[in-house]
């Protein structure tokens, strides 16, 4: 009789652990793969992967498949939001909380590999994100949505500051995308973990004034109050040691600004 019940177990057993194997190939089938993507990278798990971002919010851009700059600063903005180490990998932990966070996610048709089939139609099962197809908005070749977070990023920083200031503030975050040293976009830039004020404390959200777009503008036209700074501080609210090592440049309203 415990022979007959141990065989029984057995059965159990197997029969349980091919279940989890079969739906395991399914969603392996269906989602990433089990390799850690890391900038360089290219292929069908970087489609996903800027798809989902993308989806979220963390990657505004055309899904190319290449895990360049632009989704290296999506993912740590995504880890560093999501409470993880944002270092920019994509392993185990990060492809299971993107996955979670993303379980509606669909693909559109500009967001599969070239040559996929989707529902039989070729990959015509979709539409591009209407993200995708904003025009240049200035000559740098910065969407809508970048413009519009510079704006809230000078309101958030700056709105008390004197207008050369506001611009000021404009300036850094574009002196930053030029620099191999930053993310190289402005919502990456001002997204950067720890980067500025208004994203931590969440002013980065209120609605910008008139004066806040018309700054970025100037900034855009070429308008640089600071020549070239990267970085700028509250000598009455800085809390950072490291801020204060930096060369101080000029002051403009209550910021110092510094190299």
């Amino acid at each position: 009789m415990s022979y007959r019940l141990v065989i029984l177990t057995c059965c159990i057993v197997f029969g349980l652990l091919g279940l989890y194997k079969l739906q395991h190939a399914e969603h392996s089938r269906e989602t990433f793969g089990t390799t850690i993507l890391k900038q360089g990278a290219s292929g069908k798990d970087i489609y996903e992967l800027q798809g989902r971002l993308k989806y979220l919010g963390y990657y505004d851009g055309k899904v190319t498949g290449t895990f360049d700059a632009k989704t290296l600063n999506s993912v740590k903005w995504f880890q560093w939001k999501f409470g993880m180490k944002a270092d920019g990998i994509v392993g185990a932990k990060t492809k299971l909380m993107l996955w979670k966070a993303t379980k509606n996610y669909k693909p559109t048709a500009d967001e599969l590999p070239p040559g996929t089939v989707k529902g039989g139609t070729g990959g015509a099962g979709g539409t591009a994100n209407a993200a995708d197809k904003l025009p240049p908005s200035n000559t740098q070749g910065f969407t809508d949505k970048d413009l519009k977070m510079m704006a809230n990023a000078v309101y958030g920083e700056s709105r008390g500051e004197p207008y050369e200031g506001q611009v000021a503030v404009a300036a850094v975050i574009l002196n930053r995308v030029r620099s191999a040293d930053f993310p190289n976009t402005p919502t990456g830039v001002i997204f950067q973990p720890g980067a500025f004020t208004a994203v931590a404390d969440g002013q980065i959200w209120l609605t910008p004034n008139q004066n806040a777009m018309k700054a970025v503008k100037d900034a855009l036209s070429g308008w640089d109050p600071t020549d070239g700074c990267l970085y700028y501080f509250n000598p009455e609210t800085a809390t950072s040691k490291w801020i204060w090592s930096r060369p101080q440049y000029k002051t403009i309203g209550k910021h110092i600004f510094c190299r």
